[in-house]
């Protein structure tokens, strides 16, 4: 099976996850990163996901990789749930040529990189590096209980053929209790990702903040075209 032939979508379980969302230090720049016809959000806040699948065994065809994405939550716009704001793919650092393959289809900016979740004592350090060299680190304080369970779907938006696409992505994830995001590096002043660092202090969007040791989601393959 070529890397272009995966069937659609794309199941995978069980992954490491960290999740973060602060607000910008520079709003403007951030929002440059938008193409026509979509807005930021009136609280201008930006998203990460930083994970880690471990084994080929979690995956439908991707096989093993590391990921972390990011980008803004957009005005006018809903998940399903009619709460959680939809958003848009600015940068997209992927391990794997099969998966970067897969979703550049879809109209996602894929490009390399690598992720690393480590968890030692409570505290888990989680560092993406682009050609080796590390451009954010995120530290946070992890509990090893199990509080709850969040279900649901995200939405996100790509372009295709200079088109937006909507996708909903399915998700359930066990998340760890307590949590607390201790600090959020962009450590590149040179990479595009500087635009999208944190204020200072670092202002959180709590309720999009969480680790979960085990969360299993799927990539669409149901896209449809995203009217403003």
């Amino acid at each position: 099976m070529s890397d272009t032939s995966l069937a659609a979508p794309q199941l995978v379980i069980n992954s490491r996850m960290l999740y973060s969302s602060w607000i910008p230090a520079d709003p403007k720049a951030a929002a440059a990163l938008l193409p026509p016809g979509l807005q930021p959000a009136d609280n201008r806040a930006l998203y990460m996901n930083q994970y880690v699948v471990d084994s080929a065994d979690q995956t439908s065809s991707f096989g093993a990789y590391s990921l972390t994405y990011m980008g803004l939550d957009l005005a006018g716009r809903k998940a399903p749930d009619g709460v959680t704001p939809a958003r848009f793919f600015t940068h997209y650092f992927n391990s794997s040529e099969v998966v970067r393959n897969y979703v550049r289809e879809r109209g996602v900016p894929a490009s390399p990189g690598t992720t690393t979740l480590e968890l030692d004592n409570g505290e888990l350090v989680a560092t993406t590096r682009v050609e080796g060299v590390p451009i954010i680190r995120t530290v946070a304080r992890v509990g090893s209980t199990i509080s709850s369970v969040a279900r649901g779907h995200l939405t996100y938006v790509t372009r295709v053929h200079g088109k937006l696409v909507g996708g909903n992505y399915p998700y359930v994830g066990e998340l760890a209790s307590p949590f607390e995001l201790v600090s959020l590096e962009f450590l590149a002043k040179d990479h595009p990702t500087y635009a999208l660092r944190p204020a200072s202090p670092l202002q959180r969007v709590e309720g999009w903040c969480w680790y979960s040791p085990r969360d299993s989601f799927v990539y669409p393959g149901g896209e449809y075209d995203w009217k403003p």
